[in-house]
């Protein structure tokens, strides 16, 4: 059976990112607009990423900063009931919420395997037949990313980031490989649930993309929470008895033996880390003469779009959902005949890993502003430099740093480590986005006693010079 249907927008991916092309895209129009999924209406961020990592990680970092204010005793994790939290929020593996907002705010819902099967067309395949759905306007990729498994891996079927989020059985030991968001937040869970946790990390730091500091500090944290992190590992080889895979969240095997430079280690289960990719290879790029590079480098026709991960840009669900409100209004207004409207061509991406302490960062670091600027003005304080930040937590460590471009007097980059930091982040964004000058910032008079007092504490360590006009 084959039905042929039109839509003005057909989005391939149900995820924050799908939902809001579409939503921007037909809101206050007559526009239409078709999600189409294969899996869960709400996508990776919903269930597998963003929503279960964060349950599992705010009911730790509450208990830890119980553990260090005095008066207090802290509190005992609760497995079950942590792992029911997760559960909560992620409605259970259940959709129905999502579905029910799609199609009250007028947009289709299809489930199936969704290609493109030629120009401003789309081919759903799914239990019930065949599909075909064709765009008056925009065929939009949403469909997210997969992780990266290199070959070394796959025969000892390893956990990847949802079997981590979805964890069922926890593992008396576990081997994470990577040092990036992932690696971090999930070591964080991991060891708080009893698992004796061992990071593999092939570089000389964590979270390489932050600043040194910011690195140092989550890796001193992790250590000190009796995380095993090692530093300049060679992995040369790795093997389970019995691997087969029985499902989310569940032990995958038998013990895996990871062999590295650093000598052999037992464990019961492996977590890979180690990055995505932009899931575009089985999307029907081929029927329109398209490769996933055409997308990547925006070689496309004007009717295919590609946002949040599928586009290759920053992998964070806030940036995709950013993306794709601008680009939703541009498809709108692209089809009403209506001045299209143009973001700032230079909108920093904003970053927070809910590790302990937590890590926020937008803008440049250090290294990427004197590439870009040449010389910089660079100004860090301890996260204690502020009575607030210090009342969070009795004996807080933390810092925050401030990186400005001295012809422009302008904040290009912050970065804040310290508890609840990922709080203080989006006055750091304002700061940057609007291109405020630091003279003008020491205007914006910060509540006492609140952690954004470190603004003051930055802003008065920048040289003399720079607090007038």
């Amino acid at each position: 059976m084959s039905e042929r249907e039109i839509y003005d927008v057909v989005v391939l991916g149900a995820g924050p990112v799908g939902e809001n092309i579409a939503q921007y895209a037909t809101e206050a129009t007559e526009l239409t607009a078709v999600l189409v999924e294969r899996e869960l209406v709400g996508g990776e961020c919903s269930y597998y990423a963003c929503m279960p990592s964060k349950a599992l990680l705010r009911p730790l970092e509450v208990a830890a900063t119980a553990a260090h204010l005095r008066g207090l005793t802290a509190p005992q994790i609760d497995r079950d009931a942590l792992l029911a939290r997760r559960d909560y929020w992620v409605s259970n593996y259940s959709d129905t919420g999502q579905v029910e907002w799609a199609e009250g705010a007028g947009i289709a819902v299809v489930r199936g395997e969704g290609r493109i099967s030629g120009e401003r067309t789309v081919t759903v395949e799914s239990s019930e037949g065949t599909r075909t759905i064709e765009a008056r306007h925009a065929v939009v990729l949403a469909t997210g990313s997969e992780p990266v498994v290199p070959e070394l891996y796959r025969s000892a079927v390893p956990w990847g980031s949802r079997d981590a989020t979805g964890i069922i059985d926890v593992p008396g030991r576990i081997v994470v490989v990577g040092g990036g968001v992932v690696a971090c937040e999930a070591a964080t869970w991991l060891n708080a649930l009893g698992a004796h946790v061992t990071v593999l990390v092939r570089g000389d730091r964590v979270l390489p993309r932050a600043e040194t500091f910011a690195g140092e500090l989550t890796l001193k944290a992790l250590r000190d929470a009796g995380v095993d992190v090692r530093l300049g590992v060679e992995i040369t080889g790795v093997t389970r008895e019995d691997a087969h895979d029985t499902g989310l969240g569940r032990i995958h095997g038998g013990q895996v033996t990871v062999t590295t430079s650093d000598g052999t280690i037992e464990s019961d289960e492996i977590l890979v880390a180690v990055g995505r990719r932009p899931r575009l290879d089985d999307v029907g790029l081929d029927s329109v003469g398209l490769r996933a590079k055409n997308v990547i480098d925006g070689d496309v026709p004007q009717w295919l779009l590609a946002v949040g991960d599928a586009s290759g840009e920053a992998p964070l669900t806030h940036w995709g959902k950013y993306r794709a409100r601008v680009l939703g209004e541009q498809v709108a207004a692209t089809a009403l005949g209506e001045p299209v409207p143009q973001p700032p061509d230079d909108v920093p991406v904003p970053q927070v890993v809910f590790t302990d302490p937590q890590v926020a960062w937008v803008g440049l670091t250090e290294e990427e502003a004197r590439q870009t600027y040449g010389d910089v003005a660079v100004v860090k304080v301890p996260w204690s430099a502020a009575s607030g930040a210090s009342l969070l937590r009795d004996d807080v460590e933390g810092g925050a740093q401030l990186v400005v471009d001295p012809s422009t007097r302008r904040v290009v980059g912050a970065t804040f480590v310290g508890p609840e930091s990922g709080e203080m982040l989006h006055a750091a964004t304002i700061a940057v986005t609007g291109k405020v000058p630091v003279d003008v910032l020491r205007h914006a008079v910060p509540s006492y006693p609140t952690a954004s007092e470190l603004w003051l504490r930055l802003l008065e360590a920048l040289p003399r010079e720079y607090r007038h006009h």
